[in-house]
């Protein structure tokens, strides 16, 4: 179907697009739903499950073919981080930082020396972590105290960094610390920190509420040595990267919250079905259908938000306010639908026997993680009163 111009609908699939979402979601319910559970119970990934990953190309979706990668852009890893989610938000999550928070970065300013150095085998192998938050710089990310001093041939970083995605995997991080304080943010400088430099070390793993499969850990950088050609993109510009960076995760953020908000929708519709009360399922009854219909609305609508605002960046088109409202949206909208879901289940919802409990204790993390609902809002009221 398209528009009357012939420009295709949102959720309109190019026959390769058709084809790729098609194979993550065979993959979903082949390698990931069978882990689901007890990577949940373990509050880890299956390090088995992480090689597949790589195998089928969904850690480099975005990386130039040159390379190794699938040459993708973030639709595609958009539709690769639906369907994951909508299996297991936390190998979604895997994903998603890797292609949007690492990948990105890289691709927006990394030399040619780092771009051949590091994209081979993050399409293949090396798995990459985002590290901007800090024990007292969270949503103020420009408040940042991790310092950064040249030192010859290197710089030095002293500093923590704090719920890192990723961290117990990463074996390469993306470090913003500051090199000019008296600047303020505009010493801000990106850092490529391989796991093994000397002084750094991988902290805390958090025990969390959801996503619990996904690691989220501190970063630890005493006197950590990092080589003069280890500086992302310019000295003092790192603040532009991470703005950037963080409006192109938002999106797979979005994604994240729709596919599993689409997955506790279909266990939900086959439960009502199934569950007799009063002599009949408990779908025929009116007030059921309503709260199926109207959680079904909000998720189309949260779709179209998170694909219009993703082609948007894909065509090269300013989508920052696109991007906040898809985060903020899609959150939302997860949390309601994971909760009416746990109701339709009625009590065995709140059994870990069943799967929708675990859809809405993963949901809550959308509205906190790479901005939280109130920075979009903020985000949102800026760019409509300019």
């Amino acid at each position: 179907m398209t528009t009357s111009t012939g420009s295709p609908a949102l959720t309109q699939l190019s026959e390769e697009e058709q084809m790729f979402r098609d194979a993550v979601r065979e993959f979903a319910e082949q390698e990931v739903r069978p882990r689901v559970m007890a990577m949940d119970r373990a509050a880890q990934l299956d390090p088995a499950l992480i090689p597949k990953l790589f195998g089928l190309g969904l850690m480099g979706i975005e990386i130039p073919d040159q390379y190794g990668g699938a040459g993708g852009g973030l639709f595609m890893t958009t539709l690769a981080v639906e369907e994951l989610a909508a299996v297991d938000a936390s190998t979604a999550v895997f994903v998603d930082v890797q292609n949007t928070l690492v990948i990105e970065p890289l691709l927006r300013a990394a030399t040619d020396a780092q771009r051949a150095r590091y994209f081979p085998r993050l399409a293949t192998d090396l798995v990459g972590a985002y590290a901007l938050s800090e024990p007292e710089s969270g949503s103020d990310a420009f408040g940042l105290q991790c310092k950064a001093v040249r030192e010859g041939d290197r710089w030095v970083l002293d500093g923590r960094k704090l719920w890192i995605t990723n961290g117990a995997e990463a074996g390469v991080y993306v470090v913003f610390a500051n090199a000019d304080f008296a600047r303020g943010y505009k010493g801000i400088t990106a850092f490529i920190v391989e796991r093994d430099a000397p002084g750094f070390a991988v902290g805390k793993k958090e025990d969390k509420l959801g996503i619990r499969a996904s690691s989220t850990t501190e970063l630890i950088l005493d006197q950590c040595h990092v080589p003069a050609d280890g500086v992302l993109g310019e000295i003092g510009k790192g603040y532009k990267i991470a703005i950037e960076t963080l409006n192109t995760g938002r999106i797979g953020i979005g994604a994240q919250m729709i596919g599993l908000a689409r997955g506790a929708l279909a266990a939900a519709l086959q439960y009502v079905q199934e569950r007799r009360q009063f002599g009949k399922p408990i779908a025929e009854f009116q007030a059921v259908q309503f709260q199926l219909a109207q959680a079904a609305t909000d998720l189309e609508a949260a779709r179209l938000m998170v694909y219009n605002a993703a082609r948007l960046r894909d065509a090269g088109v300013e989508y920052t306010r696109e991007a906040a409202m898809a985060k903020l949206f899609s959150s939302q909208v997860a949390e309601r639908v994971t909760s009416v879901c746990v109701d339709l289940f009625g009590g065995y919802g709140f059994t870990k026997e069943y799967p929708v409990e675990k859809f809405w204790r993963d949901s809550k993390i959308g509205a906190i993680y790479e901005g939280t609902s109130n920075m979009q809002l903020q985000t949102i009221a800026k760019l409509l009163m300019k």
